[in-house]
């Protein structure tokens, strides 16, 4: 195994590798989007290019982003365990640090470590210049869409910048070409560099994954639920049909949902706008509770009745009394009274249980979509023998980041041994590698599926198990994400093949000498 050998990277801190290598010689001539499975190696890419970009410009600086403070702590370390520069010349920026101290790291530090949001704000308050840096990385550039910080940025850099640089980090871009054009677009990216574990000059560093569907059977007082809250959300979208809404009941998404309510919204007053806006929310509310019953469980829909009995709002109020919902309440109320759980929970004990056997000192998370179903999760497994569960949630659902870094704490040192986490845990936190994952549903996005399978097997082998209601809609959810991450890696492969430079260039770690 050799190691990365320049002045300012310490001396067997960082392995090489001939992908990493070929990834470099593109990005030392051309602002790349470097698309790698989770735990390949996107960080040391990120690294060397730095240490060659202030090689080239010695006077300059390198701006590395990533969405979230536990994250870019992360980078933070790693580039001061490889980078050989003094403790200052490194600085790391938040929210949280003031502005005058932000100022001044940008006038003293070398590489300046923060997240997005605080950068645009410095950016619109005249606080940050970057006509001096020679290197942006954007980390996750996935999120390089919308109205997020990205996009903003990196417009202002490459308007700015006298030797502008851009590097994007990514494990999942997108599963379709007009996406990832939109990060590239947004990022002013010229070339895309992908690598997945089939790869052969990637294979050698890829630890297995042995992936296993599980299937459980729904029971029959399930479906009767199911039955009721099927017939009240098929009789709203009939409705729609008298204000144009034509597509097939069968084919309508959650997404067209949101697009006609939107577009009801926005249009002309009147009668005919209220009744369909109120249709589409009792649709939506509907279609939310049928998603419960097939995949969470009686207790997340007993909770989510109880959310909509309480609701003032006119479209709660008329479904709570459709009779079809009514029914589907009582049954719902009856079997949580009763103790009923989705089959999946006793599935998942049986999953946890065969583990600890196995390997007593197995770290396992388990990924779930809703807080009541994490909650209700580590309630179950903790009567679980050798089990030691605890909840893990972002901010938003209620943990500060100083609890979020205490859990993950606990969690490395041993205290507790298996993760129960909403979507925070797919990505942006410094979660320890687990020989298992356990996804309690599939989820339908290819870039979350991706993420969630990058917590497993990085330095050794990891299990992924998926628990999939039969006849459900985690079936579709599951083919859902498959088929878009297969087209996204056939999408950027193209992609790749398109964007090749006329001339590789440089393309060994020893060519970049002369920069």
């Amino acid at each position: 195994m050799g190691f990365v050998e320049h002045k300012l990277i310490r001396k067997g801190s960082l392995e090489s590798r001939t992908y990493q290598e070929a990834i470099l010689g593109i990005a030392a001539e051309n602002n790349l989007l470097c698309v790698l499975p989770t735990g390949l190696g996107k960080t040391p890419v990120a690294i060397v290019l730095s240490v060659f970009r202030l090689e080239r410009y010695p006077d300059s600086k390198i701006l590395i982003l990533a969405p979230t403070k536990p994250l870019i702590e992360q980078h933070l370390n790693t580039f001061r365990e490889v980078i050989n520069l003094p403790e200052d010349e490194f600085a790391l920026l938040t929210g949280m640090t003031k502005p005058e101290e932000r100022e001044e790291s940008y006038r003293k530090s070398k590489i300046i470590f923060a997240t997005p949001q605080t950068v645009r704000n410095d950016l619109k308050n005249e606080r940050l210049d970057l006509s001096n840096f020679s290197l942006v990385v954007f980390d996750e550039a996935h999120h390089s869409i919308g109205d997020y910080a990205y996009p903003y940025i990196a417009k202002v850099y490459l308007e700015s910048s006298q030797n502008p640089r851009i590097l994007g980090l990514t494990a999942s871009p997108g599963g379709t070409k007009e996406k990832i054009r939109e990060i590239m677009e947004n990022l002013g990216i010229e070339k895309v560099e992908i690598r997945t574990e089939e790869d052969f000059d990637v294979a050698p560093f890829v630890k297995k994954k042995q992936i296993e569907w599980v299937n459980v059977e729904l029971p029959q007082t399930f479906f009767n639920i199911r039955e009721g809250l099927r017939k009240a959300y098929e009789q709203r979208l009939k409705q729609l049909r008298k204000i144009g809404f034509s597509k097939p009941v069968r084919l309508v998404t959650k997404r067209d949902l949101l697009d006609l309510q939107k577009k009801l919204m926005s249009g002309p007053g009147g009668y005919k706008k209220f009744w369909g806006v109120s249709l589409v929310s009792q649709a939506i509310k509907s279609e939310h509770a049928l998603s419960l019953v097939e995949t969470q469980g009686i207790n997340s829909l007993e909770s989510y009745f109880k959310k909509l009995r309480s609701e003032k709002a006119k479209s709660s109020k008329s479904l709570v009394k459709d009779r079809n919902i009514r029914d589907a309440m009582l049954l719902a109320k009856e079997l949580s009274e009763k103790g009923f759980r989705h089959p999946k929970i006793r599935k998942l004990c049986e999953i946890v249980s065969s583990q600890f056997r196995e390997n007593p000192r197995s770290k396992i998370i388990v990924f779930a979509n809703y807080r009541n179903m994490v909650r209700e999760i580590v309630s179950v497994l903790s009567e679980v023998e050798n089990s030691k569960p605890i909840e893990f949630m972002g901010q938003k659902e209620g943990l500060t980041q100083k609890e979020q870094k205490k859990r993950i704490s606990d969690f490395r040192e041993g205290r507790y041994n298996i993760l129960v986490t909403t979507s925070v845990g797919e990505e942006g936190i410094d979660i320890p590698e687990m020989e298992l994952a356990v996804f309690y549903e599939p989820v339908p996005s290819e870039i979350r599926s991706i993420q969630r399978r990058g917590r497993v097997g990085r330095t050794k082998l990891g299990k992924i198990m998926i628990l999939i209601t039969k006849k459900t809609r985690d079936e579709a959810y599951y083919w859902t994400a498959h088929r878009k991450e297969s087209v996204m890696k056939k999408t950027l492969y193209r992609m790749k093949g398109e964007s090749s430079p006329k001339k590789r260039g440089q393309t060994k770690l020893e060519d970049f000498k002369d920069l």
